[in-house]
């Protein structure tokens, strides 16, 4: 076999037992929880930008948009800016592309620093809820005649809201692109544990995502990405777009 073959087989074959080693699915949740109580996804940078993401899941981010190579990434909440910087940075090794990311309330401060960013040219930033009809419009219309789309839904994470947000932004993402929900494993934690916070199990993105994968047929969860993570926020939450 040839030996470029022969190593991206061997990773998917190690891979997928990874998917099925309930021990170490066991293991990664409890170090997310212990790993929890110093807000260790609040720890990392990305171009001088925090971004508020476990280490896999920036990796597994840049993964997916070389792949892609998607001419528009949407993206729903902004908060520091860090998730934009690095869409924005991977568009412009690519050559080509632009963010559109939309929050409720884009703070001053967050707001300066983004735009004063190197990869700033690739950002536009519109103030104002995801799930606001007007505001779709806008979205849907920075989107006409793009080839290649993808979607990071990253905002309020109750059920309503991320399944309001998929109806209204899954059909955007352009066949074997990605629809992606950080925080699908708010559904894992203990009940309760968010006790300052809307969600909780049993509403959250990985509720929302299986009543719309139960209306859909033309999208797939890529476990293989979680999977291989592990340590990762958006347990199931890689959703491709068949082909």
């Amino acid at each position: 076999m040839d030996p470029v073959r022969q190593f991206f087989e061997e990773r998917r074959r190690d891979i997928e037992a990874m998917g099925r080693d309930v021990e170490l699915q066991r293991k990664s949740l409890d170090w997310m929880l212990h790993a929890d109580r110093y807000k260790a996804c609040y720890n990392f940078t990305w171009l001088g930008r925090p971004i508020i993401k476990y280490p896999a899941d920036i990796v597994l981010q840049q993964e997916i948009i070389w792949a892609v190579k998607p001419d528009l990434i949407i993206e729903t909440g902004i908060a520091h800016g860090g998730s934009l910087i690095l869409s924005a940075s991977m568009l412009q090794l690519i050559g080509h592309g632009e963010v559109v990311a939309v929050d409720i309330d884009i703070r001053a401060h967050n707001r300066r620093e983004i735009e004063a960013h190197p990869m700033s040219p690739r950002i536009t930033m519109i103030e104002g809820s995801s799930t606001d009809p007007a505001i779709a419009a806008q979205i849907r219309e920075k989107a006409e005649g793009k080839e290649r789309v993808m979607v990071f839904l990253d905002s309020n994470h109750t059920h309503q809201h991320v399944y309001d947000e998929l109806k209204l932004y899954a059909d955007l993402v352009t066949p074997g692109s990605y629809c992606v929900l950080p925080d699908t494993l708010i559904e894992f934690f203990p009940k309760g544990y968010y006790k300052d916070r809307p969600w909780d199990v049993g509403d959250n993105p990985m509720t929302a995502l299986r009543a719309f994968l139960a209306e859909r047929d033309d999208f797939e969860i890529m476990n293989d990405l979680s999977d291989k993570a592990m340590i990762t926020e958006g347990i199931s939450g890689y959703l491709r777009r068949k082909v």
